[in-house]
């Protein structure tokens, strides 16, 4: 009764305050509309669920979500956004970041678990969603029409530009995937590259296709951790594509020194990942950092660019470049949901509905908080600072875009008008 008379005055405010698109149906019989024509509908079966829509957060909606304790109606664009706003409207001193910076103790056994939760889902679970070549990563959007597939292809040969990789030189993908950035490294630029990745699922769909495409001798991936990559001063060319939200916060400076003493004198590392918008370092409010945690991403940790350059720099890496590619992931991120929802009933055949609401929610959720700047992501350019031949690369931009231009000059552009 407690809780009726208090969701009772939640929902008046609301109303009257901040009316959001949302129906609640009641396991009674009785229904609120919080605003004018509502397109969702949440189903409360119990009064038991009612605590999950008191003082409500992403966290605790999401959570309800996930396990069932409601039931929820309509698109997945429309159920993020009007679950954040009605959490804002009932919830109104909740907002921005979680107070607290944590600094989690990332150990070698504890990080593989956490990685094997994410990615050994299935393969064929991430093949609903992701493009052609599995790339589990924010894509490069050059064009208004692109698609996923082709943005992806843009993306690795985006880094690999940057990166200046040349026939016969040493590359080494940390956190590799499904290995389409070595395929890519190898097949495109004439390198020899070595993946390593945490996951089993990963490492058996890389080690197949190295042997399918007849790569074996160029082409190497390894069950491994950073840590535990042993060529000092062994590659050329080093990317990291988001692997380092993984890492740590207390681990960046293990990391990023990990990354130089990889590296050849003149060498240069793309470390592209996941940041804070907050100059502390502190997650993402309103319950959403909380509900990754716990349900996406174990013991993800999110740094703030400064602290990225600042551990680079004490690391011995001189940062040469930094580009933000939020409004890409944004819609990647977009895209990836859309296909798992056009997918559903294979992805619950495949996973599980409980899994399958996780992703979903995660995926549409990533996509409107990186379209809302909650969270950013970049793509940091550095060379071994303090080698012999420090800093070999251009002195101007130009060179990264150039390969680009002449790509969209010489490619015919039919792959949208196939696809759509």
């Amino acid at each position: 009764m407690f809780l009726d008379n208090r969701l009772e005055k939640i929902f008046e405010r609301v109303k009257l305050t901040q009316p959001v698109p949302l129906r609640i149906k009641l396991w009674n019989g009785r229904t609120h509309d919080l605003g004018p024509d509502p397109r969702v509908v949440v189903t409360v079966p119990s009064a038991r669920s009612l605590r999950y829509l008191v003082s409500p957060n992403l966290m605790k909606l999401g959570e309800a979500y996930v396990e069932g304790h409601i039931k929820v109606d309509g698109s997945l664009r429309d159920i993020f956004e009007v679950g954040e706003q009605f959490a804002r409207a009932a919830s109104p001193g909740e907002s921005g970041f979680t107070p607290m910076r944590r600094f989690l103790r990332h150990t070698r056994k504890k990080d593989k678990k956490a990685i094997q939760y994410h990615y050994d889902v299935s393969n064929d679970f991430y093949a609903l969603f992701l493009d052609r070549n599995m790339v589990y990563s924010c894509a490069y959007f050059e064009n208004e029409d692109d698609t996923l597939d082709r943005a992806q292809e843009q993306k690795l040969d985006h880094i690999l530009t940057k990166l200046r990789l040349k026939p016969g030189e040493r590359f080494l993908d940390v956190g590799c995937g499904w290995g389409a950035l070595i395929f890519r490294a190898v097949e495109k630029y004439g390198a020899s590259a070595v993946g390593i990745t945490l996951s089993q699922n990963q490492y058996d769909y890389v080690r197949e296709k190295i042997r399918e495409k007849g790569l074996e001798g160029r082409c190497e991936v390894r069950l491994q951790d950073y840590r535990d990559v042993p060529e000092r001063g062994g590659y050329d060319k080093i990317a990291s594509v988001g692997m380092f939200e993984h890492v740590g916060l207390k681990n960046l400076p293990v990391y990023f020194r990990q990354l130089r003493n990889l590296l050849k004198d003149g060498g240069i590392v793309l470390n592209h990942g996941i940041t804070s918008s907050d100059p502390d370092s502190r997650s993402v409010g309103l319950g959403a950092g909380e509900f990754i945690d716990r349900y996406v991403f174990p013991d993800g940790e999110l740094p703030h660019l400064s602290l990225v350059i600042k551990e680079m720099a004490a690391a011995g890496l001189e940062v040469a470049d930094v580009e933000s590619l939020r409004r890409h992931y944004a819609r990647t991120c977009g895209l990836w949901a859309q296909s798992l929802e056009r997918a559903r009933d294979r992805a619950v055949a495949l996973a599980g509905e409980r899994r399958y609401r996780i992703w979903s929610v995660y995926l549409q959720g990533c996509s409107y908080g990186f379209a809302q700047g909650w969270m950013n992501i970049y793509q940091v350019l550095a060379c071994k600072a303090g080698s012999p031949a420090f800093n070999t690369l251009p002195m101007t931009r130009r060179y990264m875009y150039a390969a680009e231009t002449e790509r969209t000059r010489d490619e015919p552009r039919t792959e949208a008008l196939t696809q759509a």
